[in-house]
């Protein structure tokens, strides 16, 4: 079971780890895998709505000050987006990788999707017999950077029991993850979309709604991979935002058209996520 986006090319030399398991209060979580200027391991647990709790793992990286690793869609400005393995697992039946929203990174290369110095993607997991033991076993591969990117490689083992406690830290990374359903209260929202024609150049324009107030990022991605460009923020005033992407920017507007974008909004107090179809 593998996520996988497209990869950018990067200079450098990656490291290649590997890791053992070890119990802990609460939940469980393996050794760190050390590899340069990163860390990374894997968690396991219960975690969700009371009663409604399903089993989850975690694969946790963390980095130095200053340094960063990407999205699944890591922008114009380059990145290798990750690609988590679970395919030599047992008794695994399903993997799915959650991503928390981004944050737009800036530096002299540009503008990219990412987390700075920490990041946990919760991963659902289902087992093939809910009696037995789940043993996780994670290739991982994704990039780290600051004023050099470094390709990374950790492998990872965890056995995880059919009565594994709740993890505190997956529960916490879930609520960054964002969500279709929207809570009124908190999370940016896509009030509505258009593409306009202006001249040769289509634009899909994005107005959002965040009761959070100034400070809404937006992201788009395709669930096949196919290229899109950062939104870029044209206004903002009074909890209302307006994005544009440019349809010619490194993309045509007939690629897109029939594919599933997912539009990705991050606030102060929220985060959701809005699936669009360009039509013929």
């Amino acid at each position: 079971m593998r996520v996988v986006r497209f990869l950018f090319p990067v200079f450098a030399a990656s490291a290649a780890v590997f890791g053992s398991s070890l119990a802990l209060a609460e939940g469980l979580a393996s050794d760190w895998v050390e590899g340069f200027n990163n860390k990374a391991r894997l968690h396991a647990g219960r975690a969700g709505q009371p009663g409604k709790d399903g089993l989850f793992a975690g694969i946790e990286i963390e980095m130095p000050a200053g340094w960063k690793t990407y999205w699944r869609a890591p922008g114009e400005a380059g990145g290798i987006p990750p690609e988590f393995d679970f395919a030599a697992s047992e008794n695994l039946s399903q993997a799915r990788v959650l991503y928390p929203a981004p944050h737009l990174l800036t530096d002299k290369a540009g503008t990219t999707a990412g987390y700075k110095e920490h990041v946990l993607f919760p991963v659902a997991i289902t087992a093939k017999d809910v009696a037995k033991p789940v043993i996780l076993k994670l290739k991982a591969a994704y990039g780290v950077c600051k004023e050099l990117c470094v390709p990374a490689e950790a492998g990872i083992e965890l056995t995880v029991p059919p009565d594994a406690l709740v993890s505190g830290e997956i529960a916490q990374a879930l609520t960054l993850v964002p969500r279709a359903t929207p809570i009124q209260a908190t999370d940016p929202v896509v009030s509505k979309w258009r593409v306009d024609q202006r001249g040769s150049k289509p634009v899909l324009v994005i107005d959002v709604t965040d009761p959070g107030g100034s400070g809404t990022e937006a992201f788009a991605d395709t669930i096949d991979g196919t290229y899109l460009p950062l939104p870029k923020k044209k206004s903002e005033a009074n909890g209302f935002a307006v994005f544009e992407i440019d349809l010619t920017d490194g993309v045509a507007l007939k690629d897109l058209k029939g594919k599933p974008i997912t539009l990705t909004l991050a606030g102060k107090k929220g985060q959701s996520e809005t699936s669009i179809t360009l039509r013929e």
